[in-house]
């Protein structure tokens, strides 16, 4: 049930629902417990993700139902490269973000203070039955932050569950260890991104923290069934250097294991950015070397179009076992047990017996023809 309530100083008059993760505080105020920000609010105010807010001295979730818009997409765009390869995934964000990062891609979304960028709705069933009749294997929250939609995210993902269809979560991975553990039980996938291997670059350029990224995407490889990838936009001068990527693909596959495919973006000019270049095609190239010099098995490029880099080989024998072109598969060599026909190596992911066709499309949906 929907809690129908209008905010002090007239923020916004729209339906809530009571959030978790809070708690009173002495002096009248509330303590958002979600992630480390730890957000106190005085009635009326809203968090720094700008869509938890205090009504009524308690906490509630103001995005509830309700999207800036759902589209079917290809799982790589997530980009997910061993998690039912080809198949169409519906995708949705609501928005605002509980982070506050200066390039950030999305930024329309994530920022976003107005309420028409919320122009779709749709309870967690409706997206369930929606996934089912589009065809799709899974769904992604993805866009902006799916932690700061935490309740929503996690009744679409039972909803979903009970439709036999999958559900993905693109996200920063700040938030604190109760809500982790809720969050996670319910996603059968994640790319994380890891934004950088420098506490200071987070600070800085994201008004956030390195130590509880690290913390979620330990706890999902050793805690969680949860596949695995992670995502790290290279910004030219800020986090790229030989040095930080050799750390953070060393403790990668240290911590979390050599088997989980590291993406390596492209940043492209955005939002606070501007000034800065687009990263370089050889910049990913090296990321991608150093990784593999590092032991890690899978490393991919992002956001330009390279073909040796998009592929996914076997780590033993270097064989091609999945071949990509931007989003579309181009070639598939997995055996039925996904090993290589070649040497036997299996390689890491979660695969059906043959791959999806969706392709490289893009499908836009309106909910309401699935209510």
């Amino acid at each position: 049930m929907l809690y129908h309530g209008n905010m002090s100083n007239s923020l916004f008059q729209e339906s809530v629902i009571p959030a978790k993760y809070w708690h009173h505080l002495d002096d009248r105020r509330i303590e958002c417990d979600l992630c480390p920000r730890h957000c106190r609010l005085h009635d009326g105010q809203r968090g720094f993700c700008f869509v938890r807010a205090c009504v009524d001295h308690r906490m509630v979730l103001t995005t509830y139902g309700r999207s800036s818009g759902f589209c079917v997409d290809p799982i790589e765009k997530k980009p997910l490269y061993h998690f039912l390869p080809g198949t169409p995934v519906l995708s949705f964000g609501t928005a605002g973000c509980n982070l506050g990062c200066k390039f950030c891609q999305n930024w329309n979304i994530s920022k976003s203070r107005e309420s028409h960028t919320l122009a779709d709705t749709a309870m967690p069933t409706t997206i369930a039955q929606a996934a089912k009749s589009l065809g799709c294997r899974s769904v992604a929250f993805t866009y902006n932050e799916p932690i700061i939609f935490h309740e929503y995210a996690v009744d679409v993902a039972m909803a979903c569950r009970e439709q036999g269809i999958r559900t993905v979560a693109v996200t920063a991975g700040i938030l604190c260890d109760k809500p982790r553990q809720t969050f996670f039980q319910w996603m059968d996938a994640a790319n994380v991104d890891l934004k950088a291997f420098d506490a200071s670059f987070y600070k800085r350029n994201c008004a956030a923290w390195l130590e509880p990224v690290l913390e979620t995407l330990q706890y999902i490889a050793r805690e969680t069934d949860v596949w695995l990838e992670t995502t790290t936009l290279l910004i030219p001068g800020e986090n790229d250097s030989d040095h930080e990527l050799d750390a953070m693909t060393r403790w990668v596959v240290e911590h979390l294991g050599p088997h989980i495919p590291m993406h390596f973006s492209a940043f492209h000019p955005a939002f606070r950015m501007i000034h800065y270049p687009p990263t370089p095609a050889d910049t990913l190239r090296r990321a991608c070397q150093i990784a593999r010099q590092n032991g890690l098995e899978h490393a991919y490029i992002g956001n330009v179009q390279d073909h040796g880099d998009e592929s996914t080989l076997c780590p033993a024998c270097g064989t091609q076992l999945i071949g990509r072109t931007g989003y579309t598969l181009t070639a598939w060599n997995l055996d039925r047990n996904h090993c290589c026909p070649q040497c036997g190596t299996r390689c890491a992911g979660v695969f059906e017996e043959q791959p999806g066709t969706w392709g490289s499309r893009r499908l836009p949906v309106r909910m309401k023809d699935f209510s």
